[in-house]
């Protein structure tokens, strides 16, 4: 499975962009905001591509998406939420977005991750 994140919108405290699986949408992120200095908890990963695995998360003791490999992160994970507040450098999911915000999300990752859990291998590319 190729999972492709378009940035599409950038504020100061966030980006929102859409999330296509093998080039179909299939529904919009919420990331911190781009940075050239990170500043933790408040900054988005870098573009690039990732491979991803499904494993359990301490912080949600739950199967989630990891991303592996990221560059001065760790931890990194798709997952639902609403806002900036809501992740720490992780890929947020919705079915509606408006600035600075996605809704619906916990639909939104409900239909992806049983999408991923299917898939043998999911690799994650970023794009702005």
């Amino acid at each position: 499975m190729q999972i492709t994140v378009k940035r599409l919108y950038k504020t100061d405290t966030s980006t929102i962009g859409e999330l296509l699986i093998d080039g179909v949408f299939e529904c919009f992120t919420l990331e911190d905001a781009e940075r050239k200095v990170k500043i933790k908890a408040e900054t988005a990963i870098p573009k690039g591509s990732y491979k991803v695995i499904i494993n359990e998360s301490n912080r949600f003791k739950r199967l989630l998406p990891l991303l592996l490999n990221v560059p001065d992160f760790e931890g990194v994970r798709i997952h639902s939420g609403n806002s900036n507040h809501d992740t720490e450098g992780c890929i947020l999911v919705g079915q509606t977005m408006n600035k600075n915000y996605i809704g619906q999300s916990r639909k939104a990752f409900d239909k992806l991750f049983k999408k991923m859990q299917a898939a043998k291998d999911i690799t994650l590319t970023i794009l702005s």
